[in-house]
């Protein structure tokens, strides 16, 4: 993003995305993250006066970061749309199997969405919908392409497959075996295909 940071701030923002996608919103203090980043209670309130504050920065970031590789998918994969969409699924694929980004921070907030500070909520709500834009954007070109074959609107088919994958992500986790994440996921591309 165009906001200046400092490298504590950074640092802080990185300790705060893993505590959030471990555990949600209220899992952690500003206690926990002083003992990982080695810095005062105070310091943190420095940088971020408040958890909403540094909770909204750090989804706020995670949103720039989504659209940024959402966008960077399309123009790699120009004129593909079910390259667009299998990216997107082995994107979470990859981070499961290597457990570098095993869940979207943002699902684990939506859980919490009826208690967090709204500003938090707003930045996780608004996450889901650049999503469904753009997987809705991806099935409509794939439908007039005569890629896909689209039982209910494109935006209906959007959230189910965003669905889809966010669950899958969720059993991957409860399963404890990455391999259950593509298990749920293939099928569902496989039914949005267009039959030959």
């Amino acid at each position: 993003m165009s906001t200046e940071r400092s490298q504590k701030a950074e640092e802080i923002m990185h300790h705060t995305r893993v505590l959030l996608t471990s555990g949600g919103y209220n899992s952690f203090s500003y206690a926990d993250l002083a003992e990982r980043v080695q810095i005062r209670k105070s310091s943190i309130h420095h940088h971020f006066p408040g958890k909403a504050d540094l909770v909204q920065a750090v989804v706020s970031d995670y949103r720039h970061q989504a659209r940024a590789g959402m966008a960077a998918t399309s123009h790699h994969f120009a004129g593909d749309v079910l390259g667009e969409i299998n990216s997107y699924v082995n994107f979470w694929a990859t981070c499961i199997k290597e457990n570098n980004s095993p869940f979207c921070i943002c699902v684990m907030l939506a859980v919490e969405l009826p208690v967090l500070p709204k500003e938090v909520a707003q930045e996780v709500s608004a996450h889901f919908s650049d999503l469904t834009d753009w997987l809705t954007d991806v099935l409509v070109r794939g439908e007039n392409n005569g890629v896909f074959s689209l039982r209910e609107s494109a935006a209906t088919e959007a959230k189910s497959l965003m669905a889809t994958v966010h669950g899958a992500i969720i059993s991957a986790r409860a399963f404890n075996n990455a391999d259950v994440f593509l298990q749920i996921v293939e099928p569902v591309i496989g039914r949005l295909v267009k039959a030959p």
